[in-house]
C-alpha cells in the first residue's frame, strides 16, 4: 500500500514543484505498481486476498486491525484497500492526462468507475450514513470514511453527514497522527476547515510532553520512533489550509488561495514556489479584512464563496 501513496507523492511534486521531466521519467513506475495491484482485483475490480503487508495505519485497541492492516471481509476484500486502490487510480489518471499518456489515463478512468460502484454496493451502509471497512458491515473507521469523501464517491449529502461522525462518532476506528492528514484533509473537503486549529490536540499533546519532533503514533506510550516525519502535517496545512496558499495546476502555474482563519483576526506567512514564493497577509480592522497576497504566478482568491482574480505581484482588497 505504500506504493499506491507514492503514486500520490509524485503527483504531489508535480503539483508543487518545477521538474516536471523528472514526474515525466518516474510515471512508468506508476504503471508497474497499478499493474501489479490488478492482479489482485476481481471482475467487479475488488482487491482480495493481497499479499505482503497492506497496511493503513496503527489502530490501537481496535480488535479487528492487526499490524497496522485494516478489517478484512471473511471473502478477503477490504473497504480500506479498495478505497486505497481507487484513490491511486485517481491520481495515477490525473498524472497520465497532464504528463503522461492518455490511452492509460482512459483505462484507469473505466477502473474508477467501476471500483466507484462496486465500493457503494458492497459496504455503504444506509442506516448509519457510513461506508463499512468490511462487506459485513460490522466495522467501521475514520479511514474509510475520509477516503469515501477524499476520492469524491460521496455524494454531497453524505459527506456532510460523514465529515459530522467523523467528528463526533466515537465509535469510529480512530486515525493516529499519521492519518490524521488525510482525515483533516476530508474534512477541509467537506467545508469544515476553519475549525482546523480545534484538531490539533494530539499535536499540543506532543508539545506539552516536551518533545521538538513529532511521535510516529498517537500512543506516545508506544510508538518507535519520536521523530517521524509523517505526523508533520500541520507543516504543510498552516500554510495551505489557514493561510489558504495552494498550487492550481502542474509546476505551480498558477496559485489557488482559499483561507481557513477560523477565529484568527490577524495572521501572515509565505510559500515556497518555484519562481520565489507566495505571500498571504489577512488582517482584521474595523469589520474589514485588510488582505494581500504576493504571487510569482496568477491565480485566484476564495474569499467567503466568491472568488476573485489575482494578478501577478502584489494583490490587495478590503473585504
Amino acid at each position: 500500500t505504500f506504493s499506491l501513496w507514492y503514486i500520490g507523492m509524485l503527483q504531489d511534486y508535480a503539483r508543487y514543484g518545477a521538474d516536471t521531466d523528472f514526474v515525466k521519467s518516474k510515471i512508468g513506475g506508476t504503471r508497474q505498481i497499478l499493474d501489479y495491484f490488478k492482479r489482485y482485483q476481481q471482475a467487479d475490480g475488488r482487491l482480495k486476498n493481497t499479499p505482503q503487508w497492506m497496511f493503513t495505519d496503527w489502530v490501537e485497541n481496535q480488535k479487528e486491525w492487526r499490524a497496522g492492516v485494516g478489517p478484512m471481509s471473511a471473502n478477503g476484500t477490504s473497504a480500506v484497500l479498495d478505497f486505497q486502490l481507487l484513490w491511486g487510480y485517481q491520481v495515477a489518471a490525473d498524472l497520465e492526462t497532464k504528463l503522461g499518456n492518455a490511452a492509460f489515463a482512459a483505462q484507469y478512468q473505466k477502473e474508477i468507475a467501476m471500483l466507484k460502484n462496486t465500493i457503494r454496493a458492497k459496504y455503504w451502509d444506509a442506516t448509519k450514513n457510513l461506508f463499512a471497512d468490511r462487506e459485513e458491515k460490522d466495522q467501521f473507521s475514520q479511514h474509510t470514511n475520509s477516503l469515501a469523501i477524499l476520492t469524491g464517491l460521496a455524494t454531497a449529502a453524505e459527506t456532510n453527514q460523514i465529515a459530522n461522525q467523523l467528528i463526533t462518532n466515537n465509535q469510529l476506528a480512530p486515525a493516529s497522527i499519521y492519518f490524521k492528514y488525510y482525515l483533516h484533509q476530508a474534512l477541509i473537503k467537506a467545508g469544515k476547515g476553519n475549525d482546523y486549529l480545534k484538531w490539533l490536540d494530539k499535536w499540543r499533546e506532543n508539545i506539552q510532553m516536551g518533545m521538538t519532533t513529532w511521535a510516529e503514533t498517537s500512543n506516545i506510550d508506544n510508538t518507535r520512533s519520536d521523530c517521524h516525519a509523517w505526523g508533520s502535517s500541520p507543516n504543510i496545512e498552516f500554510y495551505r489550509t489557514i493561510l489558504g496558499i495552494d498550487s492550481d495546476g502542474i509546476g505551480f502555474s498558477k496559485v489557488n488561495i482559499q483561507p481557513h482563519l477560523g477565529e484568527l483576526t490577524g495572521i501572515e506567512g509565505s510559500m515556497p514556489h518555484p519562481k520565489g514564493s507566495v505571500s498571504a497577509s489577512y488582517k482584521l480592522e474595523n469589520g474589514k479584512w485588510k488582505i494581500q497576497i504576493n504571487s510569482p504566478v496568477s491565480g485566484s482568491l476564495v474569499w467567503k464563496g466568491k472568488t476573485v482574480p489575482l494578478k501577478v505581484g502584489v494583490n490587495q482588497f478590503s473585504m
